[in-house]
């Protein structure tokens, strides 16, 4: 394991190590958290090749992760830009419109259930906003939001006063 001479070397000054040790500590991303760990243990001398190896990425990115940290010394510039990705699926219907739909009762609606459940209320949601959504898309946009539900519990109005009799306990009281 080859270490560099200095830390100052590469440019950091006395206060980098602390600053990506508290950022570690705070960060959920994956891909932060690798570029972090990657930037601190060349702070702590450690060779870049041998740091590439560690985190299993090319030599050439531990570079430019370092590049990029040095440029500002701020934890924050090693995280992912904002990236266009694949465009929505259903934008018509917002988070918003999913929410209202989903505290309203089906059966008020004019559906012959109590409860939603996913493919009913992505029927719904289709029919309403004339923007086709599967199943599977408002699950996950569901999940996203913290949306959950449970299946309906049946319980009696009244008790059976004959129950402890039917359950095999003749003398109870």
């Amino acid at each position: 394991m080859q270490r560099a001479n200095r830390t100052r070397e590469h440019g950091f000054d006395p206060y980098d190590r602390r600053r990506l040790v508290r950022a570690l500590e705070h960060t959920a991303d994956v891909r932060t958290y690798r570029r972090l760990q990657a930037i601190l243990l060349v702070a702590y001398g450690w060779a870049v090749r041998e740091v590439a190896r560690l985190t299993s990425v090319r030599p050439w990115a531990v570079y430019a992760w370092l590049r990029r940290y040095l440029r500002s010394h701020r934890p924050e510039c090693l995280h992912d830009a904002a990236r266009c990705g694949r465009p929505a699926a259903a934008p018509r219907i917002t988070d918003a419109r999913i929410v209202r739909e989903f505290r309203r009762d089906p059966f008020r609606l004019g559906y012959n259930t109590t409860g939603w459940t996913v493919s009913l209320l992505a029927h719904h949601l289709s029919q309403k906003y004339d923007c086709p959504i599967s199943a599977r898309t408002l699950r996950r946009r569901l999940r996203r939001l913290g949306l959950r539900w449970k299946r309906p519990r049946y319980v009696y109005a009244t008790k059976d006063p004959h129950r402890a009799q039917k359950k095999g306990r003749l003398f109870a009281a």
